[in-house]
């Protein structure tokens, strides 16, 4: 049942995009049931029966234009249902045995209703309904209370009905699909505007605790730096007084950034963040996985500030991680880490293994590349990140280096050896 189902939906979807192929084979197929109809001879006893004598030029004639009229019947559903609807009438008076051009009135009526209005659809109808009942009750070969009367009366009348059913069944899915998809923008729009909400909240909170307590941390150094040698009694109280700010700050922080952590979540890592430092260690992992990597570094003795040091091990290795998925197996990278004036050039390039050059990839890149460029620019740098002429990519970052000074050595790489650090 599924298997033949599923073979139904090309076709459907076929027909959805070419409505005119679909109204042509439609017409052909009313104008059959009209010829048909038009040979069909009514039988009280046994039923219509099929008689020798065949429609006339006439009424063939009227039965191939309402045809035709029926292929414009989305395009222009009142005119073709006027058109159809003459049509019918010049055949209940000229034609004996009348033509069955009511048949395609009774579609161009349901296409009227099932595409326009409620209002026009009872004032057509019911006109339709008027015009060809009287027609063929005036001018009719039968009798005016005969069943084939009757017949135009019901038929019209159900084709209102049911283009009027099918119009409201379109405009309630309509409604519904419309209110979901309202509801989904509404949803998006809510959840935006409470994440801003509470990242304001939580800057707010965090500037609190930061401003007051280094100002207190401040103060009180200052304060001991001042008396140190001449009243180290006063100059220990001040360092006590820093050193319980200090505390106090990192409570409210904890607990402030604990906000943040959704249940389940790892406990925060307790070792210090990597750096330059441990590059030596990064680029080993590679070169065992089959990536040779060159690195040249300047200043090897020069750490960077802590936040630059961070971006610039994140970004390295973002971009051999990058290298050893896309690249080709035999690709070869190299990473340079250059201190230029108050800035640190970060460039990762490989060849592409011999492949065509890699394309960036659109709207600023994967998930990857964009998380490298965030931490770029909240540093206040530049990142930019393209294939290479010839094949293989690379990636240039420039981090400004807000402090000069030397940064403490970290306790896990105290003695360590290469590195950039």
């Amino acid at each position: 049942m599924t298997t033949l189902g599923t073979g139904f939906v090309r076709p459907r979807r076929w027909l959805r995009g070419h409505p005119l192929a679909f109204d042509r084979g439609l017409a052909a197929a009313v104008l059959v049931c009209m010829i048909c109809a038009a040979f069909a001879e009514p039988d009280p006893g046994h039923g219509p029966v099929f008689h020798a004598r065949p429609p006339g030029p006439f009424s063939m004639l009227l039965m191939v234009l309402a045809a035709v009229a029926l292929v414009l019947r989305r395009r222009r559903p009142v005119a073709v249902l006027a058109v159809t609807g003459l049509l019918s009438a010049v055949g209940f008076l000229l034609t004996d045995p009348p033509a069955p051009v009511v048949l395609s009135v009774v579609l161009a009526l349901f296409t009227v209703a099932s595409r326009t209005d409620r209002p026009t659809t009872w004032r057509a109808g019911l006109l339709t309904m008027l015009v060809l009942t009287m027609a063929a009750m005036v001018v009719g070969p039968t009798p005016w209370y005969s069943q084939e009367n009757v017949g135009v009366l019901a038929w019209t009348g159900l084709a209102c009905a049911a283009g009027d059913a099918v119009r409201s069944r379109r405009a309630f899915i309509d409604a519904i699909r419309e209110r979901a998809e309202r509801a989904e923008r509404t949803r998006e729009e809510e959840a935006r505007r409470r994440v801003a909400e509470e990242r304001l909240r939580i800057a707010r909170d965090l500037h609190d605790v930061v401003a007051h307590h280094i100002a207190l941390v401040n103060v009180q150094a200052g304060v001991a730096a001042h008396v140190m040698d001449k009243r180290p009694d006063q100059a220990k109280e001040a360092l006590a007084h820093v050193r319980e700010a200090s505390r106090s700050a990192l409570n409210e922080l904890r607990a402030t950034v604990g906000l943040l952590r959704q249940s389940g979540d790892p406990e925060a890592p307790t070792e210090p963040a990597p750096g330059l430092a441990v590059l030596d260690a990064l680029v080993d992992t590679f070169r065992n996985a089959g990536l040779p990597v060159e690195v040249a570094c300047t200043d090897p003795d020069s750490p960077l500030p802590a936040a630059a040091d961070l971006a610039a091990y994140r970004i390295i290795q973002e971009a051999l991680t990058n290298v050893r998925k896309h690249a080709g197996a035999g690709a070869k990278a190299e990473v340079s880490v250059v201190r230029v004036g108050g800035t640190a050039e970060i460039t990762v390039i490989d060849d592409g293994g011999g492949q065509a050059p890699r394309r960036a990839p659109d709207d600023g890149g994967g998930h990857g590349l964009i998380g490298m460029r965030e931490r770029v620019t909240a540093l206040g740098g530049t990142l930019t990140a393209a294939p290479r002429y010839g094949g293989g990519f690379r990636v240039h970052a420039i981090l400004p280096l807000t402090s000069r000074t030397h940064a403490p050595e970290r306790p896990d790489t105290a003695g360590t050896t290469g590195g950039c650090a």
